[in-house]
């Protein structure tokens, strides 16, 4: 039998992206560099990131501030929608309106992000092979960090819907052999000052 070990999966969202979402603002270039600062201290082995430019700059800066740590582009790590409700699985009072927002999207991410999203959850989670814990860290989107949370904690599909992440905030999963997986923190800004929080949210759920 393989031997395994655990696996702590670090997750970070880009740092806030310009209206065309072309690149970084500067608030969001501040951003990718306090979360490195703060990721100097973990033992990590190695960095994903999506192809998106907001993606791939926050990474690139993260990086910066690491010592040796590789970087890998991943369209797994991509923006996409990863999974698509069906109306009876869902509340019925906010049935319409969650379905409403998706058929905003266009039908190529609507029917390709959900294949996508299973294959992230078989490579990004879960123990690794190995005798020694390891530490990898993923940039990516809102969306992804939603469904591999969901997925630690077993709940519904769905619900991805409805988990929102700061841009450059931290989430990390422990994913340990024979253990159900453990959302260790979420979302957590304590890297950032108060002017570069809540960044990526809508205005009506800022603190």
């Amino acid at each position: 039998m393989t031997q395994t070990a655990t696996r702590f999966l670090y997750l970070a969202r880009h740092g806030e992206a310009s209206p065309d979402e072309s690149e970084l603002t500067d608030r969001g270039r501040r951003q990718a560099v306090l979360l490195g600062e703060r990721l100097r201290s973990a033992p990590l082995s190695v960095c994903h990131h999506g192809p998106l430019p907001r993606a791939e700059q926050t990474a690139r800066l993260i990086c910066a501030q690491l010592d040796d740590v590789p970087r890998y582009v991943s369209d797994l790590a991509g923006d996409y929608i990863p999974y698509l409700p069906q109306r009876p699985e869902l509340p019925s009072e906010s049935a319409d309106d969650m379905l409403g927002r998706l058929a905003r999207f266009p039908a190529a991410e609507r029917e390709h992000g959900p294949g996508l999203a299973r294959r992230a959850l078989a490579h990004f989670a879960g123990p690794v092979a190995g005798d020694e814990p390891r530490h990898e860290l993923l940039v990516t989107h809102n969306f992804l960090i939603g469904w591999l949370v969901r997925a630690a904690l077993d709940a519904p599909e769905w619900r991805w819907m409805g988990l929102q992440h700061a841009n450059a905030a931290l989430t990390v999963i422990r994913y340990t052999p024979g253990r159900p997986a453990s959302v260790v923190f979420y979302n957590d800004m304590g890297h950032l000052p108060a002017e570069l929080r809540w960044t990526g949210f809508p205005p009506d759920v800022h603190p």
